[in-house]
């Protein structure tokens, strides 16, 4: 009777092991293997838990992708994703980031939360006061994507959710110390520029509104996510609640600026 469960499990692992093993060498899939291809969000899901498994990190945290109507129409996708947030790609305000390997090339600054206690899974929804009520503080940040799956815009949202919604690197800025629950975030405005040899190349504008509506609702929609899946939101992580602006292309050596104005700045270099 347990037959079918370890077969999935087993599917699970083949899937979440080929993915870390390609981006470990930097290699590309059109596809996972039919044999362990994730076929539905659950299968999806089930591969993606497995990868602080195969890859020996642990989760620092969450990222929300496709949190905007063009993001979603860009990956082919009906509604936000999910994706965990590894050791070991997680890096401070001002660090230097390799490009090596990074394929997609852009930045997306994003308004971050990290949270002040568990949100243990239940069976009701949980409702945006009681998440913003789990929350200890707000970030300005920058996430990095990337997908080991070629062309990913054709992937499908099951094979998304194993790649770890293409979650790879994130720039984490400091905590924000004006008073921000004050502020409303679904109209907020962020600046972010783009340098190159200490000349800006460009400079791009975006707001909270690009975030399902109000970054609180995306990390509301990431809390209730992961209760479905009999996760708990835990104490002390980050939640990267998706990019307010058209992504920034970079360039190896580039220097980003994401500027969150009263909330604060966040910087990197795409290090060549």
């Amino acid at each position: 009777m347990n037959t079918p469960t370890h077969t999935q499990d087993d599917t699970a692992a083949q899937a979440a092991q080929l993915i870390w093993s390609h981006w470990q060498s930097g290699q590309v899939l059109q596809a996972l293997p039919a044999q362990c291809r994730p076929m539905s969000r659950l299968q999806g899901h089930a591969a993606q838990a497995l990868l602080p498994r195969v890859s020996g990190r642990h989760v620092l945290g969450w990222k929300i992708a496709a949190t905007s109507t063009n993001g979603q129409a860009h990956i082919n996708v009906s509604g936000p994703l999910a994706g965990r947030l590894l050791s070991g790609q997680v890096f401070d305000s001002g660090a230097a980031v390799p490009s090596k390997g990074n394929r997609m090339r852009v930045a997306e600054p994003e308004f971050a939360f990290t949270m002040g206690r568990d949100l243990p899974p239940q069976t009701a929804p949980y409702s945006p006061a009681q998440v913003m009520q789990a929350v200890a503080s707000l970030h300005p940040a920058i996430e990095l994507p990337d997908s080991r799956l070629s062309p990913f815009t054709e992937a499908g949202h099951a094979q998304l959710l194993a790649d770890n919604a293409c979650a790879h690197q994130f720039v984490l800025g400091p905590a924000s110390t004006a008073d921000w629950r004050a502020l409303d975030l679904s109209t907020y405005p962020v600046q972010a520029w783009v340098e190159q040899g200490g000349q800006t190349r460009y400079q791009r504008a975006g707001s909270g509104g690009n975030v399902l509506g109000d970054p609180r609702t995306a990390l509301t929609w990431l809390a209730n996510e992961l209760s479905g899946l009999g996760i708990t939101l835990e104490q002390g992580q980050v939640v990267t609640t998706g990019t307010c602006m058209v992504p920034l292309e970079l360039e190896a050596g580039d220097g980003v600026c994401a500027d969150f104005g009263p909330l604060g700045q966040v910087r990197m270099v795409f290090s060549a």
